[in-house]
């Protein structure tokens, strides 16, 4: 099992839909990566200094993240970044954890 240190520049005006499609399951249900990105997508942080989402996600993808990105994250990103292609998700997630989560910040500013 592979996790990825993501970041990216959030399309703000889309995240609405986007946080929309995660309220009601639509994305969850996307096999086979749905419940991961669900999840991911759900905790995903903010990172002020660079306007940037930052998330760790689970994926067995070659060329990473390549179903997520087709099916829902070029949607609603731009400038998709793999930062760490094999991180611990515990450890990943702490690094981010002090970030402000990223539908507090972005809904209110969309």
């Amino acid at each position: 099992m592979a996790y990825r240190f993501v970041r990216a520049q959030p399309i703000r005006q889309r995240l609405s839909e986007l946080r929309e499609r995660l309220d009601n399951g639509e994305i969850g249900k996307m096999e086979p990566f749905g419940q991961a990105m669900t999840k991911a997508l759900e905790n995903a942080r903010f990172d002020p200094e660079t306007d940037e989402a930052v998330w760790i996600e689970e994926d067995y993808c070659a060329p990473p993240l390549a179903m997520e990105r087709a099916e829902v994250l070029d949607d609603y990103f731009e400038d998709i970044t793999i930062v760490e292609e094999d991180v611990d998700e515990t450890t990943g997630w702490k690094r981010i954890e002090e970030l402000p989560g990223l539908w507090d910040e972005v809904l209110d500013t969309a």
